[in-house]
């Protein structure tokens, strides 16, 4: 293995702390199991319609709507679409507000150490770069090695995203692996771009959601992706 290039939301950082600081802020308090449930329900909405946003079949601010109003009316809870804006900006707004985890941090490091490190983030330039200068990635991926589809002329899932990646990292496709939360942004794209590829979903996931795209490797939590991405070095 030359390379390992990471996703960035929900994989690099918990994409669900700013999300539930959004809810409490905008809805009150709820409990922990119920925010997990609405939280993983927003990004199956998110991904039903991000393709459509980024080709401009739809506006942002609409698939903002779609995806929030979706994932509470799971759970009988109606709101407006300017009440879903609101929630939006609260949301915006706490996701400047993330850090990478001490785990996190490290693991980072040790792989600088033994591979080429590379970033690909689906979402707009500003917004993604903004939240890449929050991290600190730059500390550990060099600048010029962090893909983000608002830039460029495809996105995740589509394999030229991965294929551009590696050839701008100086990695071949079958010696890469790509570490991502989602089975069709990450996994289902970089498994047929021919890349190696870890999934890696820090709440429960449902199985049955894979639909045949089956990654290389599994991880549940920080802990077992060091272990499983140390491993690769033997």
């Amino acid at each position: 293995m030359k390379a390992i290039l990471f996703d960035v939301d929900d994989t690099l950082y918990d994409l669900s702390e700013p999300f539930c600081k959004a809810y409490t802020e905008l809805f009150g308090q709820e409990e922990e199991a119920l925010l997990q449930k609405i939280f993983r329900s927003s990004r199956k909405y998110s991904d039903e319609v991000y393709n459509k946003a980024l080709a401009g079949e739809i506006t942002m601010e609409e698939m903002y709507i779609y995806r929030v109003q979706n994932a509470l009316l799971d759970y009988k809870k109606q709101i407006t679409d300017k009440k879903a804006l609101e929630f939006q900006s609260i949301y915006e707004k706490y996701q400047f507000q993330i850090a990478l985890s001490k785990t996190m941090g490290e693991l980072l490091m040790e792989c600088a150490k033994h591979w080429t490190l590379g970033v690909i983030t689906n979402g707009p330039a500003k917004h993604q770069w903004d939240k890449v200068y929050t991290l600190g990635l730059t500390r550990y991926i060099p600048k010029e090695h962090i893909f983000v589809s608002g830039e460029l002329g495809f996105s995740k899932p589509q394999k030229e995203i991965f294929i551009y990646a590696c050839e701008r990292i100086g990695a071949p496709v079958e010696e890469a692996c790509f570490v991502g939360d989602s089975i069709y942004n990450d996994i289902m794209g970089s498994k047929n771009a021919g890349l190696k590829a870890v999934w890696f979903h820090r709440r429960q996931a449902d199985n049955l959601s894979l639909n045949g795209a089956l990654p290389d490797w599994e991880a549940k939590s920080e802990e077992e992706l060091r272990h499983v991405l140390m491993q690769l070095k033997k």
